[in-house]
């Protein structure tokens, strides 16, 4: 039961990162980035293909050396996802992974030396439509900025931003997206306010260096919710200091809650109290462990009383209200004859919700492969 969400989106324009679109009315993407080292093919792959399970729409990979670009080469010629090479200053990787079928360079042109390069790397991404990331961040900063306004700020980050894209205004090339991340919440915020405001291409977000999982996920929502409920965003980054499957839910979560992306279940559960029939949390977080597979747009709710319990089920694709040794079932907002037993709870819902989504799906009711 799904709805749409109220929030209005900035306008932005479209750009292609291979075969999905970033901008204008596309879905907000999701996305994250290797750890492994890309030297390590294996490892990277297997890591790109984990990422891709759980949604994930991009990935970047970071190629610092010659060494890295030629494993590039071969990590893109075994995966099906969009890939972003991440490069710093040496432009002659870009245009070597340019050559490999890059989806996107994550490059600031402004850090890479000569008019000459710089116009041979922006030719090369022409050539091969090819969009850039430019990617400022506030740990980051060019010394003269931050000789001038002596520590980070929004205006710090936006004029280095403007700064890059000054530079592909002056050649002539418009496929491009922009982040002005920082590791505290109300900078990051400030500077993509004010850098909607200065420009129509798309807009990366993330909350850089988040920190853990638990803190990292907490800021980021934080930032970013914030952001993409004014209409501000494109694509997402959630930075975490865990492992990247993790960015990925978390970024899904994120667009869950504020209705801009249907992905997978959504679950409604109280967090327990002395009215619980059955132990609601051990049987969520069975659920959401077991279902992580199902990418339906769902709505689930798990309550364990009947005081809350009705009401929720009433606008969920499936409800569970908590009774005395079985509890009540409710689909599609209906009160059903048929009750739970408290004891067999988690294997009979696993059961009725992949039913349902099986349902769903052979009713043409969403397109399997969403993005």
């Amino acid at each position: 039961m799904f709805s749409e969400s109220p929030i209005i989106r900035r306008k932005s324009t479209q750009i292609m990162v291979g075969n999905v679109p970033v901008g204008g009315d596309a879905p907000i993407t999701v996305q994250s980035m290797t750890n492994t080292l890309t030297t390590d093919v294996a490892a990277t792959v297997k890591q790109i293909q984990a990422l891709e399970d759980v949604g994930a729409d991009i990935v970047r990979v970071s190629v610092p050396t010659m060494d890295a670009a030629e494993a590039f080469k071969q990590i893109k010629q075994q995966v099906n996802i969009p890939l972003v090479a991440d490069i710093h200053f040496d432009y002659r990787i870009a245009l070597k992974v340019a050559e490999y079928g890059v989806d996107c360079l994550r490059i600031n042109p402004g850090n890479i030396g000569r008019e000459d390069r710089i116009r041979s790397v922006v030719e090369a991404a022409r050539d091969n439509n090819i969009p850039i990331r430019i990617g400022v961040n506030g740990g980051s900063l060019e010394k003269d900025i931050q000789e001038k306004y002596h520590e980070p700020c929004p205006e710090a980050l936006l004029e280095s931003a403007m700064r890059h894209v000054d530079i592909l205004d002056r050649l002539n090339f418009d496929q491009f997206k922009v982040s002005v991340k920082a590791s505290d919440v109300f900078l990051a915020v400030g500077a993509y306010r004010l850098l909607a405001k200065q420009i129509n291409n798309p807009l990366h977000l993330g909350i850089t260096e988040a920190g853990g999982f638990r803190s990292g996920a907490v800021k980021s929502s934080v930032g970013l919710g914030m952001l993409l409920a004014e209409g501000i965003g494109d694509t997402l980054r959630v930075s975490l200091a865990a492992d990247p499957v993790q960015e990925i839910k978390v970024g899904f979560d994120i667009l869950k809650s504020l209705r801009l992306r249907s992905r997978g279940i959504n679950f409604i559960a109280c967090p327990s109290c002395s009215r619980q029939e059955f132990d609601v949390i051990s049987t969520v977080n069975a659920l959401e462990e077991r279902l992580e597979d199902i990418i339906t747009p769902m709505d689930v709710s798990i309550i364990g009383c009947v005081v809350n319990g009705p009401g929720e089920a009433l606008i969920s694709d499936l409800g569970l209200t908590g009774s005395a040794r079985k509890s009540g079932f409710y689909l599609d907002g209906e009160r059903q004859r048929e009750r739970i037993d408290n004891n067999d709870i988690v294997d009979n819902l696993e059961q009725k919700i992949r039913a349902r989504a099986q349902q769903l799906d052979a009713n043409n009711k969403i397109d399997i492969k969403e993005v």
